[in-house]
């Protein structure tokens, strides 16, 4: 029986993450921000049978991501698998966008991917082994935008894996992964901060969470170095690095008349800063596709858009 701690485990894909590992019959440390919903996916990952512990975590702060680590060893003895599912989204210009708003992406989704880093490597040099998977985006090798912290965090946090890939190529018992997820149908998009004064719509195709779940399982198993979930938007990092001039005025209007329409929306800085009280506003998926196999499964959709 592995250990797995996913940090990001309320929603979307870390909450979807958290189910495919139970299933597979991982022992389990679910963090987020928001002890109501952890105990929502707690019980979820029961009914699978396994064994879980929650640890109420915001990633951005190093010392509870050190407690979470430490927490997670405490029960179970050791750490297998660590995987960084947290992350945050605002849409807007660079300048309309308030300087808080985007310092707390990049604490969000880049410093509390290098406090997991951190945090879990002395406990995997100590044992010789581990896997660390890092939850990127295919706006780790893309841009658009309105998204620019998005872009940067994930563009930084590509670079800080495969810089710490080389760091470790003497311990072959560690293994660093990214997974580069394209548009997924999860409730980001509706705990987005938003300062387009627009609705906020997922660019298509919208993929399955399950999808990058059984991904990131596959991945602990047979650790790769860069994984891409969703073929049809990754096939747009080539088009990019080859035709960049064609790229820019093409994506610019895509946002602009797909992403970002109906518009007359106030400023919002969403769940930036902190979370949803409510815990079921954290379900799987987001609800902009018809998922069956959630329903089948018994996994909460986002209730409402």
């Amino acid at each position: 029986m592995r250990v797995v701690v996913i940090t990001g485990a309320s929603s979307g894909i870390g909450r979807a993450t958290a189910n495919a590992f139970a299933a597979d019959g991982a022992a389990l440390v679910l963090a987020g921000r928001g002890a109501a919903a952890l105990d929502l996916v707690a019980g979820e990952c029961r009914g699978r049978g396994a064994e879980v512990l929650i640890a109420p975590t915001d990633v951005s702060v190093e010392e509870q991501v050190e407690a979470l680590a430490a927490a997670a060893v405490a029960r179970f003895g050791r750490i297998d698998v660590w995987v960084g599912c947290a992350s945050v989204f605002s849409l807007g210009t660079f300048e309309e966008t308030p300087r808080a708003v985007f310092r707390q992406l990049i604490e969000t989704n880049l410093f509390g991917q290098v406090y997991g880093a951190r945090a879990v490597l002395p406990f995997f040099r100590q044992q010789q082994r581990g896997v660390l998977i890092s939850v990127g985006s295919v706006y780790s090798r893309v841009t658009a935008p309105f998204v620019s912290p998005y872009v940067t965090s994930k563009f930084g946090l590509l670079g800080f894996m495969e810089a710490l890939r080389e760091e470790l190529l003497g311990e072959p018992g560690i293994r660093i992964c990214t997974v580069l997820p394209s548009t997924i149908d999860t409730p980001i998009y509706q705990h987005a901060a938003n300062y387009t004064g627009q609705r906020i719509h997922p660019l298509p195709p919208v993929v399955d969470p399950l999808r990058v779940a059984r991904s990131i399982v596959r991945v602990a198993d047979r650790p790769r170095r860069v994984t891409i979930v969703g073929r049809t938007q990754g096939a747009f990092l080539p088009f990019r690095a080859l035709f960049p001039r064609a790229y820019e005025p093409l994506v610019a209007a895509v946002m602009r008349s797909v992403m970002l329409r109906d518009g007359n929306v106030a400023p919002s800085a969403g769940n930036v800063f902190a979370p949803d009280p409510d815990p079921d506003a954290y379900g799987v998926s987001g609800g902009w596709r018809l998922l069956p196999r959630l329903r089948r499964f018994g996994l909460p959709r986002r209730r409402n858009m």
